[in-house]
């Protein structure tokens, strides 16, 4: 399919999708969120990609926010409801991919696009990127799940302050507050990210989405309930080819070479 708001592509095991309207700074629509669903149904069906990074177009932003044209100007309350239902739809989609998916902000990360960088397994952000949910500056709240996953990243009172005040953070004090993982120079991000995502991508697909399945179900329950979950996904990967080609490799001293499939 070709796209118009996103770049989409797959290089050996890892995909990339780009947003692209770099002269709204990347703002989300509903096109461009469109787009992003069939990509990612694209990426679902493809057995052989294992990692998944977002980045925007340019060197200004990631994801500036939600196109305020199109708030303002085409979504009245009922029409607001089917596009923030959008925008979860495609949060959660991006949350539940049974591969790792890493952001790569490269610049203003705000609104919407502190959401998307939310709803990936970790951040990496250049040295010139500021997160922020600024909705509230607008008579707004976040609508893409921000209140919700900014609390469960950097706990309740300093997600509060930043939703309250609608201020924006730049990289080093996100790197802070446990929103990021690394901080790097806008020049290396997307080497350093690429390095990441292979080192990721030679691991098996099995062991990979039991792994995030594990943590991400995990973090909603109580330790007990968690640890049963981590049993069973354990023991998932254990009927699996990859855990049998894993320990082989290690007892024969060589490089494993995962297939990521379960044993028919």
């Amino acid at each position: 399919m070709e796209y118009t708001n996103i770049i989409f592509q797959v290089n050996n095991n890892i995909a990339v999708i780009t947003f692209n309207r770099p002269k709204a700074l990347n703002a989300l629509n509903q096109a461009l969120l469109l787009e992003v669903t069939t990509a990612l149904d694209e990426i679902q069906k493809n057995q052989e990609i294992r990692v998944l990074i977002l980045t925007g177009a340019g060197d200004k932003a990631f994801v500036a926010g939600a196109d305020i044209t199109e708030l303002a100007k085409t979504l009245d309350s009922i029409q607001a409801k089917y596009f923030a239902e959008i925008g979860h739809r495609v949060m959660n989609r991006i949350q539940e991919l049974p591969i790792p998916v890493i952001a790569a902000v490269n610049g203003f990360a705000l609104g919407g696009g502190s959401e998307i960088a939310l709803a990936c397994d970790f951040i990496y952000a250049s040295e010139n990127a500021k997160f922020g949910l600024p909705e509230i500056t607008l008579g707004l709240i976040p609508g893409f799940g921000g209140t919700q996953r900014l609390p469960r990243q950097i706990g309740k009172n300093m997600a509060k302050e930043l939703i309250f005040t609608g201020k924006m953070i730049n990289a080093s004090t996100a790197y802070e507050i446990g929103m990021v993982n690394k901080v790097l120079p806008p020049e290396t991000l997307m080497e350093e990210v690429m390095k990441t995502a292979n080192t990721i991508a030679s691991k098996g697909r099995v062991s990979l989405r039991a792994a995030k399945q594990a943590v991400n179900s995990g973090m909603d329950v109580d330790l007990a309930t968690g640890c049963k979950l981590e049993i069973d996904a354990f023991s998932i990967c254990m009927a699996g080819e990859d855990a049998k080609e894993g320990t082989s490799a290690f007892l024969e001293k060589r490089q494993p070479v995962f297939k990521g499939r379960l044993n028919k």
